[in-house]
């Protein structure tokens, strides 16, 4: 079973050698910082050095989960990554390894979800691991609805579990759902690696030490099921409005299935609607002329309440969120190289004048999704 050993829960490392030291950091604006003579107690210092540490913590549980498993009769496969792996390239529409040696599922541009490590169970049962030093777990809880989600969608034949590795004094393990098994250690400190990084004569270290054994296997050796992420993004546009006589389709939206899919996208994409109808309602300026499209989307919040969001996009990269807040809108930017900013991009091209929303349409899909939020409560 998956209960916690005293060796990872005491963050033993007598087990794991030098290996923490092989890894690369991201540590350049913190040595930056310590060049500059900054004092640690910083706020600048201290949210550099948290992000150094949590990569650390990663690395260390990693290389302790590798022995874990080694050890664990329990554990049937358990998924390489970092130098412990062979296998660099990106493959599209699979698992595989990104160019920071993470596991990684992704289209053929852009990376849909990343995961801390992976096994499999001689119960067939998946588990992702997410590991994290942060205190407040609220959003670690938020990214987990999308991974298993994805996991559902790729690997139809396993049961999708998770392991969560936090330090103690987390706050918030209550309210994990029930398919995560929570792990709690003793404080984490990285600053025998940060000793090691800024040492001017650093100690000599031992190789690396890689366990061997025939569970450990490759990300891309885990057969997934065909899963392609816009095709399946525009097959739910077109059958959410096909219905004959409503606006949009409820009982496609809410099936299970597409619930799992909600999961995954957080927002499908359901029309347009000019600016000139929506101009005085987001505060739109005079660079967003009336007849350019605003991109209408139900957004499911962590609440499993599904709202109306609108997006614009002024340029191929230039895209912007309009979202509500108690009747206040929120204009957020989105991020440039980010997979919203391509999925707006390939659904306008792809809605024609069929997929027009007037004011009085969104009115009325504002209803539905409020009565429908408001009986499954």
């Amino acid at each position: 079973m998956l209960d916690i050993s005293k060796s990872i829960q005491t963050l033993d490392d007598s087990d794991i050698g030098d290996n923490l030291l092989h890894y690369d950091y991201n540590v350049k604006h913190l040595l930056s910082l310590i060049a500059k003579g900054m004092d640690e107690d910083d706020p600048l210092y201290l949210s550099s050095y948290r992000s150094f540490e949590g990569e650390v913590f990663e690395n260390f549980i990693y290389e302790k989960l590798l022995r874990y498993a080694q050890d664990n009769d329990f554990i049937d496969q358990f998924v390489l990554k970092g130098f412990h792996q062979n296998k660099f390239k990106a493959y599209a529409n699979k698992l595989s390894i990104s160019e920071k040696q993470q596991i990684v599922y992704r289209t053929k541009t852009r990376e849909i979800s990343e995961f801390d490590a992976m096994f499999v169970t001689k119960d067939r049962e998946l588990y992702f691991v997410e590991m994290t030093l942060v205190k407040s777990v609220l959003k670690l809880r938020k990214r987990l609805r999308k991974k298993k989600a994805l996991l559902e969608i790729i690997f139809p034949d396993y049961t999708i579990k998770s392991l969560i590795i936090l330090n103690s004094g987390a706050t918030g393990i209550k309210q994990f759902p029930d398919y995560c098994t929570v792990w709690l250690t003793d404080e984490f400190s990285a600053k025998n690696v940060l000793n090691y990084i800024v040492d001017k004569n650093p100690k000599k270290i031992i190789p690396k030490d890689k366990p061997k054994s025939k569970k450990m296997i490759e990300a891309h050796e885990l057969k997934n099921y065909n899963f392609r992420y816009y095709n399946t993004m525009s097959w739910i546009t077109r059958t959410i409005r096909k219905h004959k006589k409503h606006i949009l389709d409820m009982g496609f939206l809410m099936s299970d299935s597409v619930q799992r899919y909600h999961d995954l996208y957080n927002k499908f994409y359901i029309g347009y609607i000019t600016v000139a109808e929506v101009r005085n309602e987001l505060s739109l300026d005079e660079k967003y002329s009336d007849d350019m499209r605003v991109v209408v989307a139900i957004e499911k919040k962590h609440s499993d309440e599904i709202v109306i969001t609108f997006y614009i996009q002024l340029t191929r990269k230039n895209l912007y969120l309009f979202s509500f807040d108690d009747g206040k809108v929120t204009k957020e930017k989105k991020d440039p190289y980010g997979i919203t900013v391509t999925e707006v991009y390939h659904i306008n091209k792809m809605m024609d004048n069929s997929y027009y929303l007037s004011n009085s349409n969104i009115k009325t899909i504002k209803k539905l999704l409020k009565e429908r939020f408001q009986r499954n409560s």
